[in-house]
């Protein structure tokens, strides 16, 4: 008996002993892990992990800069960069850093976007930094105003990949004597303020931007405002290169239709960060739903969306492409095989701040009646805006732009987000804050200081004999050109359509921007099927 219970009690030890040294290592393993992956990220080690990074068809993003700690003067190089260089208490994303956005030769197709803007730092670097990420290689920025400024521009041009091309006059001069600018498609919207002028300059800059492109080795153009995002759903990885790549080789153009902003406060600061709520496009929606719920989606607006409805489209580069106004491309010698994209957007920021009213009103000199803004907005929605921020107080104003632009009935909301018409997007909206927690609009601002290209930026400016100018003086010798050159014009014309360009080609005018349809089109619509 006695060895027995020696038996057994060294068996007990020996389970006691088994037991404890598996639970030490059942404690001690997750630490040792935990211990080993902090020594890695600590000396950069974890940084070559895919899974950390961004990637499409496994090509990873490479490298951004480092970022480094926030220097002094960052404060005295531009009001724009408070919101840029902010933190939030949202988690940062660690999977942006050191990314310098530098796209491999062999990444295809190479896409690019070129666009007219005179907005500031707060607006442009998330749009460009955005688009980099969905795969954009190269912008080609047309710019005026704030965009234009020594600050901005420095900025700007230290981005890899980005184009920055200035009103100057002798580009007026160049685009004078440009072919587009002395055919008839574009000719309905000369010798017009504000946005007609807008519509112009947009197209000759476009006109430009296409040689460029192919200078440059462009697969791919986009025109886009800086107040639109690529929303490319549907695509792999959210990329627009796969979007893009994997369309059949004979598509010429591809159009994405619009979503619009539907804000929900009056103190939106930064709309990229901040709006997540869009009303769809007719086109990605039952047309049943779209007329039954129009009414309510349109809340008393003139129309169902405040601004445009038809969208923007992507051109494949190739020969004799033009573009066709600011909202699509055409061709000399054919008309171009597009497509209209099922889940894949333009998200357009339509009026997302309240600041945007009086913004607006400051950049046009029209009377503010209803005949006088005829000639100076396409849209009605613009027209009306224009005039409340003419005429009203700042509270009258603020009223209006509850009444008019800010969501706020949360019931209606709820209503139309089950039928469709309104929806969620968060992807740009988590993209941005990312890049932004990570750094990357602060490096791109740091290495532009630490360069010292700011001083060189102003100058360039100084030193250029006036070829800078401002933005009425731009108004002023845009329409001068025009009638300068509208008699030569017509001798060209006639000298060129007896040329082997087809006559077709002249005969398709510009697209404006469109509002989507309304329920007028729906009953002649109806109309039409009774006969």
């Amino acid at each position: 008996m006695a060895g027995v219970s020696s038996s057994i009690r060294n068996s007990h030890s020996s389970n006691q002993i088994f037991a404890s040294r598996l639970l030490f290592i059942l404690t001690a393993l997750p630490l040792t892990l935990a211990a080993f992956a902090f020594i890695l990220q600590w000396r950069g080690g974890l940084n070559n992990d895919p899974t950390t990074r961004w990637a499409t068809d496994n090509h990873e993003f490479p490298g951004m800069g480092g970022s480094s700690a926030p220097s002094d003067h960052l404060s005295h190089s531009s009001s724009d960069c408070s919101l840029l260089l902010g933190h939030s208490s949202s988690p940062s994303f660690p999977c942006y850093r050191d990314w310098k956005f530098d796209y491999q030769s062999d990444l295809k197709p190479k896409i690019c976007i070129t666009t007219s803007t005179s907005a500031g730092l707060e607006q442009i670097l998330p749009w460009i930094f955005y688009h980099k990420v969905i795969g954009v290689t190269t912008f080609f920025l047309f710019v005026e105003g704030k965009a234009a400024s020594p600050t901005v521009s420095a900025i700007l041009e230290s981005i890899s990949g980005v184009k920055v091309i200035y009103r100057t006059r002798e580009l007026e001069e160049k685009q004078a004597k440009s072919r587009i600018w002395n055919e008839t498609w574009l000719a309905s919207f000369f010798y017009k303020p504000c946005n007609y002028e807008l519509f112009v300059k947009q197209s000759l800059n476009m006109e430009m931007a296409i040689v460029m492109a192919r200078d440059s080795g462009m697969d791919w153009i986009i025109h886009l405002d800086t107040d639109e995002l690529i929303h490319p759903a549907g695509a792999s990885g959210y990329s627009l290169r796969q979007l893009l790549l994997d369309l059949p080789s004979n598509v010429d153009m591809v159009i994405f239709p619009n979503y619009e902003s539907s804000v929900e406060r009056d103190d939106i600061q930064e709309p990229f960060s901040e709006v997540s709520m869009f009303k769809k496009n007719y086109d990605h929606l039952p047309k049943d739903t779209y007329f039954g719920m129009y009414k309510e989606a349109t809340r008393g607006n003139p129309n169902y969306f405040l601004t445009y409805g038809n969208g923007k489209s992507a051109a494949r580069v190739q020969d004799h492409l033009r573009p066709n106004g600011a909202h699509r491309w055409h061709n000399y010698m054919k008309s171009p095989n597009e497509i209209k994209l099922d889940e894949a957007a333009i998200l357009h920021y339509t009026y997302p701040k309240f600041s945007d009213l009086t913004s607006r009103r400051d950049r046009c000199g029209c009377k503010p009646t209803k005949e006088d803004v005829k000639r100076c907005f396409m849209l009605e929605f613009d027209r009306a805006a224009f005039i409340i921020a003419s005429t009203a107080t700042e509270d009258e104003m603020r009223r209006w732009y509850h009444e008019h632009i800010v969501w706020s009935d949360k019931a209606l909301n709820m209503k139309l987000m089950r039928k469709g018409i309104l929806t969620r997007i968060y992807a740009p909206m988590a993209i941005i804050q990312g890049l932004r927690e990570s750094g990357a609009f602060r490096s791109v601002i740091e290495a532009s200081l630490s360069k010292g290209s700011l001083v060189s930026s102003s100058n360039k400016t100084s030193n250029s004999s006036g070829d800078h100018i401002s933005s009425s003086e731009s108004t002023l010798s845009s329409r001068k050109m025009g009638k300068i050159t509208v008699s030569q014009a017509t001798v060209r014309k006639v000298l060129q359509i007896a040329s082997n360009i087809s006559f077709a080609s002249y005969a398709v005018a510009a697209i404006p921007p469109l509002s989507p349809p309304g329920l007028d089109d729906h009953h002649k619509g109806e109309e039409l099927l009774s006969l």
